[in-house]
């Protein structure tokens, strides 16, 4: 059990625990045992003192009075929101021989974890939880909804989750944001973009949609969703053609540049303008300067990899830097994620040696809602934490029909009554990672971090390690591994010596600094971990997988006959679900919008400001018109997850698709179409959150 400062006064250095790239060093600061203000630390490397929006007001959050306090159990109807406390023995006990029950009569894969990355807390997210459902024998979910399927396809191409460090963006010349809102979800990659063009480095936006990254660009490009690899490969074949690679270290460092050159061949300029909606002018500029202008980064986002071929679109765009061989150049090479240099022993925190069947099924975590409606042996339990599938998991709809079955017992580990919570039998309350003692590495830039409790636990709240060590107690689980400190797995997660990019970081080098960078090994001073040991242009494991050895173009895959393609991204003041509760953050998105060409608004009838209905075969929105030129025609864009309030029907995650990407398992939330129509002209007022909003968002 993590112990809290005692200090009721003070600043203290903490972690921001959001699903966020930047991973941002803070300053807590503490009166009479709250805390009061939350800053950000200027002693860290990389985050210097600057923070968002969403971590400043963090102290509303924690001390909202909405926050779950006790243990809860459902006394009416899934849904009706009635519940009544109980203790934590009650809440176990049920949990427990509900879970026995199962156990003799079903079997243990009647049970499913879903979890995610609400809290980035690598033993609040993967540690404790993962020893106990392994030493259960529960159903295994694949946590596949966000970056899964582009990290498999940039494995393909460079071994791992390998880029440049960030902090070396800055002497960069030209920069290329491709498929990331990067001033929303990368705010510090941004700074460093701006230093950078204070010396003269110019910025380029490749992306579906010109939101804030897109206007704070030199040059934004709109491109047609799902078509980025036909664009990055239109790039290579000019390059080549017009003798701007660099054979030298394609002749070092990769593999099958030879048949690269050959493949790319189809990908002309007009060819590749009519498959991306970038014109063959633009393409042409476009490559002139990706193959001129030395150094150029390119930062890879994660919209583009929520489609079809997402993977394949990583894969392919990961291939541009080996090709002008600026992974050679200081400043020059790419990003995708760094997570590799910060890669821990997995196997000692989270102990699959205890799963006794290692043919234990498992479900993928886009697929929910058929896995609950359809699956065989049927899922009889779910223990949900970390996330709020009802609203962020695609074909919502689904997901919410499978929730409601009354045959299925439901455990929500949460700090508030989520949308998913209102279908729990069993809610239980959770600490902030500000209570917790957690360890953090990002998957950005190359620092791990050391967060403990400035706070005591929320009123009777626990953290989730807390939890499984209970649960796992009255399962009769008597395994030292339940019995190890939070303390004890870190140090268990840094004996890692199959990466030598750690050997620096401990739990004794993190309590001495709070945050320490992973060792500075040149990425090409060794082997990369690709099979070759080199950059794969052609990949032979690949081939052998089933997929194109080279990178390839693969269209959309067909979703009804719906004329506009939709892409539901994320917002500037919400991450996923977190925060779309709290007024402020409410307030300053003000309302959920469609963003359409105004081509289609006048063919549609559609004024700026109309409320209008988006559907297809999955469900419906009604939300209102923002119409300009923010995106191509045949395109429609919304921001941020939204979740149904009375008297709305504003969901997206009701029109996504639950495909599989390409690769990975993936989700496809960027690869569904829709129809438009007009309901009403004029704004009319959405319900706010509030006293009349009973739902909360999931776990930080």
């Amino acid at each position: 059990m993590s112990t809290y400062t005692t200090k009721e006064n003070g600043i203290f250095p903490s972690v921001c625990p959001l699903d966020c790239p930047d991973q941002c060093g803070l300053l807590l600061h503490k009166k009479d045992g709250k805390i009061i203000k939350v800053q950000g630390d200027p002693d860290h490397p990389v985050t210097q003192g600057k923070i968002c929006n969403k971590v400043r007001n963090m102290p509303e959050r924690l001390y909202d009075p909405k926050r779950l306090t006790t243990p809860l159990k459902r006394i009416g109807p899934k849904g009706s929101l009635e519940f009544e406390p109980v203790s934590w023995d009650e809440a176990v006990d049920t949990i427990t021989s509900k879970w026995k029950e199962l156990v003799a009569f079903e079997g243990p894969e009647s049970i499913l974890p879903y979890s995610f990355y609400g809290n980035m807390g690598i033993l609040s997210a993967e540690g404790m939880d993962r020893r106990f459902f392994h030493r259960l024998g529960a159903s295994r979910l694949d946590q596949t909804i966000c970056s899964v399927a582009g990290s498999v396809g940039y494995r393909y191409t460079m071994g791992g989750g390998f880029g440049i460090d960030p902090m070396d963006t800055v002497h960069a010349k030209l920069f290329i944001f491709w498929g990331i809102n990067a001033v929303s979800t990368n705010m510090h990659q941004v700074a460093l973009a701006q230093k950078a063009r204070k010396n003269g480095a110019k910025i380029i936006v490749i992306d579906v949609h010109k939101n804030r990254t897109g206007i704070l660009a030199d040059w934004f490009i709109p491109i047609l969703p799902g078509t980025d690899s036909a664009l990055a490969l239109g790039i290579m074949n000019f390059l080549f053609e017009n003798n701007m690679a660099d054979m030298d270290f394609l002749k070092e460092f990769s593999t099958g540049y030879e048949e690269l050159i050959e493949h790319v061949k189809q990908y002309d300029l007009h060819t590749v303008a009519a498959i991306t909606g970038v014109s063959a002018d633009d393409l042409k500029k476009l490559a002139l300067e990706y193959g001129t202008v030395c150094p150029s980064f390119i930062r890879i986002g994660n919209g583009l990899q929520h489609h079809d071929n997402g993977g394949m679109a990583v894969r392919t765009i990961a291939c541009l830097p080996a090709v002008t061989g600026q992974w050679l150049k200081k400043g020059g090479g790419a990003i995708k994620s760094n997570s590799s240099y910060l890669s821990h022993n997995t196997a000692a925190v989270q102990r699959p040696d205890l799963l006794k069947n290692k043919n234990t099924r498992i479900i993928n975590m886009n697929q929910i809602g058929s896995a609950l409606l359809e699956a065989e042996p049927r899922i009889s339990s779910l223990y949900v934490y970390n996330s709020n599938p009802v609203v962020v998991a695609p074909e919502g709809n689904k997901v919410r029909k499978g929730f409601e079955r009354e045959d299925l017992f439901t455990v929500v580990h949460d700090l508030f009554l989520t949308e998913t919570a209102a279908y729990a039998d069993i809610v239980l309350p959770a600490t902030s990672s500000f209570e917790n003692t957690d360890f953090y590495t990002s998957y950005w830039h190359k620092h791990a971090h050391l967060q403990e409790p400035v706070i005591m636990p929320y009123g009777e709240s626990k953290s989730n390690p807390d939890v499984f060590r209970l649960l796992a107690e009255a399962m009769g689980f008597n395994d030292q591994a339940f019995k190890d400190s939070d303390e004890e797995m870190i140090e268990q997660a840094f004996e890692h010596p199959a990466n030598p990019y750690v050997e620096d970081i401990s739990l004794r080098t993190l309590k001495k600094s709070k945050f320490v960078k992973s060792k500075n090994i040149p990425l090409f001073s060794r082997k990369l971990s690709t099979p070759s040991g080199k950059i794969e242009l052609y990949s032979k494991q690949m081939e052998r997988e089933g997929y194109p050895p080279l990178p390839t173009y693969i269209p959309l895959s067909e979703d009804g006959d719906h004329p506009f393609l939709f892409v539901p991204g994320p917002n500037h003041n919400f991450l996923n679900s977190t925060f779309s509760n709290n007024d402020k953050h409410i307030q300053l998105e003000k309302e959920p919008k469609v963003h359409l060409n105004a081509r289609d608004a006048v063919e549609l009838g559609v004024e700026n400001g109309d409320l209008i209905r988006i559907w297809n075969d999955r469900g419906e929105c009604q939300l209102h018109a923002a119409v300009g030129e923010n995106v191509l025609p045949g395109v429609a864009v919304t921001m941020g997850l939204w979740a149904d309030l009375p008297g709305t029907k504003q969901l997206v995650n009701s029109l996504t698709p639950d495909r599989i990407a390409d690769m990975g398992g993936g989700a496809t939330f960027f690869s569904g179409r829709i129809s438009i129509e007009k309901i009403s002209p004029g704004r009319i007022s959405c319900t706010k959150a509030g006293s009349g909003q009973k739902m909360m968002t999931e776990k930080m």
